[in-house]
């Protein structure tokens, strides 16, 4: 069995206000070939930018409140909310809360998406 606890992944954190902790997949914790997953805390006001991949993707919201956008329809979204975002779509989070925003990303195949870099470029904001 591998096993890891998501709070002691030290993580990324980029400009646009939160921190991603990549639990399984190629630059995670623990390896992973066929899928990639995270865990993401939004801070107040913080966003994941609009960004599209050829991956497919999914966020679950643990905690918080924010408005999802995927292809242009923005929608609010809360605690137990799972949005599925297609290959190739536009999409992005903003926590619209007071506090935090906790959610979990899932993508698959596993790859090291480019917006990752991009957004600590200062390229998406």
């Amino acid at each position: 069995m591998e096993k890891v606890n998501i709070f002691d992944i030290e993580g990324t954190v980029f400009p646009a206000g939160r921190r991603t902790r990549v639990i399984l997949g190629q630059n995670g914790a623990l390896p992973g070939e066929k899928f990639c997953q995270g865990y993401v805390v939004i801070e107040p006001q913080g966003r994941i930018p609009e960004h599209e991949h050829e991956t497919v993707e999914s966020y679950t919201i643990l905690s918080g409140t924010g408005e999802m956008t995927v292809a242009g329809e923005t929608q609010a979204v809360g605690p137990g909310d799972c949005v599925f975002i297609p290959s190739g779509k536009p999409h992005a989070l903003v926590n619209t809360g007071e506090g935090q925003m906790h959610m979990m990303f899932v993508y698959a195949p596993s790859v090291i998406v480019d917006h990752w870099a991009q957004e600590q470029s200062g390229e998406l904001k």
